[in-house]
């Protein structure tokens, strides 16, 4: 098996039904087959909008680009389901790029095997099974009450750049149809949520996460002549010390406490003789609501001055926040899903808010958002997989979330 796994020649595009897409298993191997590595698409969204278009969703393509960044193709759908428009209008979110393949591999990672009821392929569990899952609950619905009145409406935002910057897609399409005036009332993304099996939890927030650079600098000097330097490392040891010596908080109602990680301490030096000039450190913290970004910034700062002050040299931080923490209280939109997760696995999930960032941290600004996809135990990992049974159980859960949002719950 080489490490690539890419095909020569895409697989071919396919025509849908409406009955052939009540089953989420081919078009969940067609998505898999095609290798769309982020930022490239390789017709993925093409076969994602011939099966919406063949349940009667209005499909828009918004590519976005940005200075140093590569173009990015991203995918809009809308399903009107009464006349009048006055009901809610549920958002199905979720990503269509995948992370490279890697080393590992046993299995083409773009063949999209099933072998002994397992599907093998990158982007199985994250997350072109959901998408895949969602659209056949979609179809079941439109199968099940075609001669009922649904009220509100569906939509899909998809996206190609989850894993990638995530500067040209979710972000720059919420902020366009919010700015055209489309409304989201609610918000399912797909992501792969379960620990262990379907059914055992939901994502109803996330952590905020901060990376930082803190470089320490002095002077660089002979290791026989310390006088005659200004050595940075035992600043840098006592800002860090600083940082790490009380916890950030004893966590909220729906939060774990926030975490600092170092993950990098680095001078650059490779000789044993030579006081370095300079002495970097990294870190990540992923916080809960109790902070936001620009306050730790400050607080890091705040710190680090204690300790440098008086002091030889000088520091600089630099901070990056690549997402805000958020909640969405528990209420009608996770009950509606608990109820659908209870009634097809038998399982009561759990709230939580645990895990990394997502691209719900972008739609929250738009409608409350929540996650719910399949099981991540092979997320990013050789050999991505997941049972049949598994996303047959998903499609199930989504439909029946479908039947009681459509039929007027009060949103």
């Amino acid at each position: 098996m080489t490490d690539s796994g890419h095909h020569d020649t895409p697989p071919p595009r396919l025509e849908w039904t409406p009955t052939a897409l009540t089953d989420p298993l081919p078009l969940a191997r067609a998505l898999i087959q095609r290798a769309s590595v982020t930022p490239t698409d390789n017709g993925a969204l093409d076969v994602l909008q011939a099966a919406l278009e063949a349940l009667g969703f209005r499909c828009r393509r918004m590519p976005f680009s940005a200075p140093g960044t590569d173009p990015v193709d991203n995918l809009y759908a809308r399903l009107d389901l009464d006349a009048a428009g006055a009901g809610p209008v549920l958002c199905f979110a979720g990503h269509t790029d995948v992370v490279p393949v890697g080393t590992g591999w046993t299995r083409d990672p773009f063949a999209a095997e099933v072998i002994d009821g397992v599907l093998y392929g990158r982007g199985a569990v994250d997350m072109k099974g959901a998408i895949a899952a969602f659209v056949a609950a979609i179809a079941r619905v439109r199968r099940e009450t075609r001669d009922r009145a649904l009220q509100g409406g569906i939509a899909l935002l998809i996206t190609g750049d989850e894993e990638g910057p995530a500067v040209n897609g979710t972000t720059r399409m919420v902020d366009t149809l919010a700015a055209e005036g489309e409304r989201l009332d609610h918000c399912i993304v797909g992501e792969p949520s379960n620990p262990q099996a379907l059914g055992d939890m939901i994502k109803v927030g996330r952590r905020g996460s901060l990376n930082a650079t803190l470089t320490v600098i002095g002077r660089q000097g002979h290791a026989a002549y310390p006088h005659l330097a200004d050595n940075p490392i035992p600043r840098l040891m006592a800002m860090l010390d600083a940082l790490c010596a009380a916890p950030l908080d004893d966590g909220s109602d729906h939060f774990d406490p926030s975490t600092l990680t170092l993950t990098s301490v680095d001078v650059g030096n490779p000789a044993t003789n030579v006081i370095p000039g300079r002495a970097v450190a990294r870190f990540n913290i992923r916080f809960n609501d109790r902070h936001d970004g620009a306050g730790l910034a400050a607080h890091l700062r705040s710190v680090c001055e204690g300790v440098q002050a008086g002091q030889p040299g000088r520091f600089d931080l630099d901070v990056q926040v690549s997402g805000e923490s958020f909640l969405t209280p528990p209420g009608m939109l996770s009950d509606l899903l608990v109820e659908a997760v209870e009634a097809v696995t038998g399982r009561r999930p759990a709230l939580s808010t645990s895990g990394g960032t997502s691209d719900a941290r972008f739609i929250k600004a738009i409608a409350p958002v929540i996650e719910f996809g399949l099981v991540n135990r092979t997320i990013h990992q050789a050999d991505e997989c997941t049972a049949c049974a598994d996303l047959e159980g998903l499609t199930e859960i989504y439909r029946h979330f479908l039947i009681r949002y459509t039929n007027g719950v009060d949103g």
